[in-house]
């Protein structure tokens, strides 16, 4: 069954209204009509069947039929800090983790990051562009919520807010002691957890500083370095098997 996303403010008691780019998909791409049926999602965990009872140019009108929690979603909530890198890598950031389960994202400003957001206009398109990726990604896997994509933090952000997650980690080529899997088994039942990914370069020792004097531990991920493009999907599929929902 075909599902779309819809505003929690386009669900009205019984009836759910869609009226985003997704009209011209249901009837003339896939020529549905009335009586058909759709799953939709308010992008916040809650699924419904709906059946089509109108539709016209601008708009398709639904019948919720079953309203149910999303079985889709993990069991907790976890946050990905991206020091922003080169190009279409982000792209692929947003898509692999969202498929993967990724609550949020957060760009991140850091000392050796190649890509430079020239001012604040510039900075909202890219992040506009990020959030329409997370929908599509969250679309083609079935999630229950759309990831919501951060405005672009500073490191001194960055720490802030980890400091709020129950379990926070930089993986570091440098670190050699302290493992992944000793940080997630730290905290039995946590319902949140941040990590942060350097760019191409990796982070700069000053920000490796102020990670650790904030308590945020950095963590090995084993003897070979992974791009900044694989370490995040990777770090999300460990915690996802050690904390979350892969090994159910």
């Amino acid at each position: 069954m075909p599902k779309f996303f819809v505003p929690k403010e386009n669900i009205h008691g019984n009836t759910i209204v869609i009226n985003s780019g997704d009209v011209s998909h249901i009837t003339r791409v896939l020529r549905m009509g009335i009586g058909d049926t759709l799953l939709l999602c308010d992008g916040k965990g809650f699924d419904y069947n709906a059946e089509i009872i109108e539709t016209n140019s601008k708009e398709v009108i639904c019948r919720i039929t079953e309203a149910r929690k999303s079985s889709t979603e993990p069991n907790i909530e976890v946050i990905l800090f991206q020091g922003l890198p080169k190009a279409s890598k982000m792209e692929y950031i947003i898509q692999k983790t969202t498929e993967l389960g990724i609550s949020r994202i957060v760009p991140c400003k850091l000392s050796r990051c190649v890509v430079k957001l020239e001012n604040s206009k510039a900075e909202l398109k890219k992040t506009e562009r990020w959030q329409k990726i997370a929908e599509s990604a969250a679309k083609q896997s079935g999630r229950g919520i759309v990831p919501d994509i951060a405005p672009v933090a500073s490191i001194d952000a960055a720490i802030a807010q980890l400091k709020e997650c129950d379990i926070a980690f930089a993986p570091y080529e440098c670190e050699e002691m302290q493992s992944l899997k000793a940080v997630l088994t730290s905290v039995e039942k946590p319902s949140k957890i941040g990590f942060i990914i350097g760019p191409e370069g990796g982070f700069d020792i000053s920000e490796i500083e102020k990670l650790r004097a904030a308590g945020i531990k950095t963590v090995t991920l084993g003897k070979r370095i992974l791009r900044t493009e694989t370490a995040g999907e990777a770090v999300l599929a460990m915690t996802m098997y050690e904390k979350g929902d892969i090994n159910a």
